[in-house]
Parts: structure tokens; sequence; C-alpha cells
């Protein structure tokens, strides 16, 4: 007998490359998707929300940044780190004490989206891991034009065409138009999981969370 075809889920992934809890939520939503092999298939759709879009091109220190920001001391700040690191290290993923700024990200949302307009499946999932390791892991800054193309010949993308994206200032405009529409449809924090283009799973959610949703959408 024939086994049934996966149930194939649109996933719009709504993030930030400098948020930590978008890197959480994407390894354990990779991790769903893992559980949930032959049963649920992801088609994966990166967008941008960056948090700080004003930021100039060097970044700000990440402790004075989220002091001005939300209002907490370096102590307070520390612990969340430490409990943010935490639950990085349990689905694999590293949080590196190197990470002590926070950057502007407009440009590795272009490339982004070039790969999500241009790229093929999958090509946009791995630079989108490729970013968070970068950042959160490896403590590179995501502005830095050769981080950016480094990554992209890493992952043996077209690193001709990732250079003129960015020498020409390609796919500005629609950034901030998906930007802007995400914006408009209430998303204020992120990570936001839109599947199927209406079911919202916000924030950076356990595992057994996000299997067990997809779960429920897929049966619908």
């Amino acid at each position: 007998m024939q086994s049934a075809s996966p149930t194939t889920l649109k996933i719009d992934f709504v993030s930030d490359v400098v948020c930590p809890w978008c890197a959480i939520g994407l390894a354990a939503l990779t991790q769903a998707a893992e559980r949930l092999a032959g049963e649920v298939a992801l088609d994966w759709h990166f967008q941008p929300f960056e948090l700080n879009p004003g930021m100039g091109p060097g970044g700000e220190d990440l402790f004075d940044h989220l002091a001005a920001k939300y209002g907490a001391s370096r102590a307070q700040l520390e612990q969340t780190h430490a409990q943010i690191a935490a639950r990085g290290a349990a689905l694999g993923f590293s949080f590196s004490p190197r990470r002590t700024r926070i950057y502007n990200t407009f440009d590795a949302h272009r490339l982004l989206h070039w790969l999500g307009e241009e790229g093929a499946r999958g090509q946009q999932l791995a630079f989108q891991q490729a970013l968070f390791k970068s950042y959160f892991t490896d403590g590179e800054n995501p502005s830095d034009r050769d981080v950016l193309l480094r990554l992209v010949r890493d992952l043996r993308l077209d690193e001709d065409c990732a250079r003129t994206v960015l020498d020409a200032g390609a796919f500005a405009d629609a950034v901030r138009e998906r930007q802007a529409f995400y914006r408009e449809q209430g998303i204020h924090s992120v990570p936001a999981v839109i599947v199927n283009e209406r079911h919202l799973i916000q924030g950076g959610q356990p595992v057994e969370v996000f299997e067990q949703a997809l779960r429920q959408i897929a049966a619908r």
C-alpha cells in the first residue's frame, strides 16, 4: 500500500537576524518539522522585521542598547541572556558571549528577500540559519558586506548576484513593504510564525508546542 503524501504547510517566519528568540524559535520549529517528517512538510518563507531600523552601520553596545530600550539593569539583562543561552543549548544552538554589539540588519534582509524571490528551495532557510549562527555563535556583524558575502560563498550561492544586490540597493522597497505589511497585520514582536497565512504562533515556543500546533493545523 502506498503511503499518503505529507500535508504541506506554508510557513511565513517573521523575524530579525539579531533577535535571540527568533533563533530559538527557528531551531525549535525545524526540530518539530523533523519529528513530523512524512506527516507534515513545511514550505518556508522568511519575512523581514527590523527591531532597530534606525540603527547606524557601526551598531551599538548590546547591553547599553537593551538597558535604554527596556529600562533593565545590567544584572537583569545578564540573567535573561543566561536563560536564552540555556534555551539555545537545549536545542543544540550556541549563544556565544562574543556577541557584545547589536547591528543594523537591513542588508541581511535584502539578501534573504533575494533568495526568497530567486533562490532554489531550501536556500533561504540555509541562509537564515547561517545568519543566526554568524551573529549569535560567532559574534559577527550582519551589516558587514564582507561577512554577508562570505556566508553566501560558504553556502555555494551566487556570490556575484549577491554582490550586485548589495551594491545596487536591490529589494530595498520590497523589504520595507513586507515589514509595513506585517506591522499593519498586528505583528509587533518576533518571531511570529504564520501558518497557511491564517494561523499565528507567537514567540520562541518549545519544540512540543510547534509540533502539536502543526499537527493540528495539518489535520484540518
